[in-house]
Order: structure tokens, then C-alpha cells, then sequence
């Protein structure tokens, strides 16, 4: 299967666009749909979180209000900006990189403003497979940008030769900007109804490193790095690999191929995983499970 057309709408999307080139910005369509994208899916993780909530303790009014606090748009734009920025911020001291929220305000500032715009939004679709499997292929291609093309960079270029070629450096980097944000506010329960508390986030709890968002990070990163021979370890796995399977040297693919290929597998393994948390079919053979046993 020929990558030219993904690399073709991978170039299109990132090309900055105005109204932002006016003022010397460089933020471009595949950025815009990225931020829309999260402000909306958070949003309706909230109101899911709220209905989940409002079961739990019951019907009447007094119970909903009784430990439920009142939402604010600050709260909510922390939330997101940790989920986002969250990561970077534990990473990048650790690696001696400033994080990019330091130097420039453009991306904060581009989703709080999104924020402010999904939050005048009257209704939401709730999450379901018709609406979510389509998003999987943006999710895909937003993810293949953050892991390929905004994650390696640093640490690859990295001015102390021990981490520019540490593949472990690259790995545990993907790992925690990729997920760092989301363990953050779960652990302090930003996004619940409920006053901030310190909890057990999702990641920690049984079969929560499961989860595709955590795994698929440093696989894919990894699989860009084998392909690319970013780091001399990578070149020569890669080699290795090839001559175990008969095949000769082998050299690196260049970094857009690589990139849209692994955006296609993410692209599955999201589509995968709407599936199974939407999908009738996988859900009513898990009832007969239950049922049985």
C-alpha cells in the first residue's frame, strides 16, 4: 500500500494558516483539530462523569448537590492545560529541556480559547461507536504528530551524547508526555463533579497499564525510531531484525513514510478500542459472559 497519500495530507495539514501567519504564529489545521478535538471529548467525559455521579447517590436533589461542587471555567481549562502540558512539565526538568509553555504562550492560549468556545456549545452528542470511530482517524493522525514528530526531536538532539542515543531516554519520554497529564488529574480528581481529591488514578488500578493510550506510546515512538534509525541502538536492532529474517542491510525510512505509518496503526489500534467500549456487538457478548458465570 502506497504512504503517499497520508504523507501528501500529513504536509497539507501541517502548513500554518491564517489568520494566525498575520501575527507570526505557526499554527496550522492539524493543530486546530487536535485542540477542538480534546476540549469536546473532555467536555463530554465531564457530563458523563456528572450522570455517573447523580446515580450513584440517588434521585432526589438534595443527594445530586449534596457532594457535588460547582463547575468553573478555570477549573476546567487546569484540567485540561495539565492534561496537555502535564507531561512535558515532569519530563522536561529531568532532561534539562524547557517545557514549551515556558517560551510561548501561543499553544496555552489556543486551548483555553477553544475551551471557551466548546463551553458556549448548548448540547453534545454523547460519546458513542457513530460518533467516535470516525474521530479515530483523527485521534490517529493527532497522536502520530505528537509521538513522531514533537517527541523524539528533543531527545535526539539532545546536547549530552548519554541521552541523545539512550533509546530507554526516548521510551520513558514518550511514555510520560504522552500519559503524564492524564495521571495527574486523575489522581486529584480534576475532572469529577466532586471537590478535588487525591485518589488512585486509572493508570494504577488493575489492568489500567492496559489501557491504549499508555502502551501505544512508547510502541509507537519506538517502531518511529526502528524505522528511522534515529538513535544508533535503533539502527542496529533494525539490522538485526532484517538478517534474522533473511532479508540484508536494510536502511532507514525517511521520516514522513515512517510517520504515516504509524499513524495508520494507530488509526486501528483507536478504531480497536472504540470498538470494544461502544461497540453492541462486544458488549452483548460480554453480558452473556457475565451471565453465565
Amino acid at each position: 500500500m502506497s504512504l503517499q497519500p497520508f504523507i501528501s495530507l500529513y504536509r497539507y495539514a501541517v502548513e500554518p494558516i491564517a489568520p494566525f501567519t498575520w501575527f507570526g504564529t505557526k499554527v496550522c489545521s492539524l493543530d486546530l483539530v487536535a485542540v477542538f478535538r480534546l476540549c469536546i471529548a473532555l467536555r463530554q467525559m465531564r457530563e458523563n462523569l456528572y450522570a455517573r455521579h447523580c446515580q450513584r447517590l440517588g434521585t432526589t436533589e438534595e443527594n445530586k448537590l449534596a457532594l457535588t461542587e460547582e463547575r468553573s471555567f478555570v477549573r476546567d481549562a487546569c484540567a485540561m492545560l495539565t492534561i496537555v502540558f502535564g507531561g512535558e512539565a515532569i519530563i522536561g526538568p529531568l532532561l534539562g529541556i524547557l517545557p514549551s509553555f515556558m517560551f510561548s504562550g501561543v499553544s496555552p492560549g489556543l486551548y483555553i480559547a477553544a475551551q471557551a468556545i466548546v463551553e458556549y456549545i448548548p448540547v453534545l452528542p454523547s460519546m458513542s461507536l457513530s460518533t467516535e470511530l470516525p474521530l479515530s482517524i483523527v485521534d490517529g493522525f493527532t497522536r502520530a504528530m505528537l509521538l513522531c514528530s514533537l517527541i523524539p526531536p528533543p531527545v535526539i538532539t539532545h546536547t549530552s551524547p548519554v541521552i541523545a542515543s539512550s533509546p530507554w531516554a526516548l521510551l520513558l519520554s514518550s511514555l510520560v508526555i504522552a500519559n503524564g497529564g492524564f495521571f495527574i488529574t486523575n489522581m486529584f480528581s480534576l475532572m469529577e463533579p466532586t471537590p478535588l481529591t487525591l485518589t488512585t488514578p486509572e493508570e494504577l488500578k488493575p489492568y489500567g497499564w492496559t489501557a491504549t493510550d499508555i502502551w501505544s506510546a512508547p510502541l509507537i515512538t519506538g517502531l518511529y525510531a526502528l524505522l528511522t534509525h534515529a538513535q544508533p541502538f535503533w539502527a542496529e536492532l533494525h539490522s538485526a531484525i532484517s538478517t534474522a529474517l533473511g532479508g540484508g542491510k536494510v536502511g532507514p525510512m525517511d521520516s514522513e513514510s515512517a510517520r504515516a505509518l504509524c499513524a495508520l496503526i494507530l488509526v486501528v489500534l483507536f478504531s480497536t478500542r472504540t470498538t470494544r467500549n461502544f461497540g453492541p456487538i462486544w458488549k452483548k457478548s460480554v453480558a452473556e459472559k457475565i451471565k453465565i458465570q
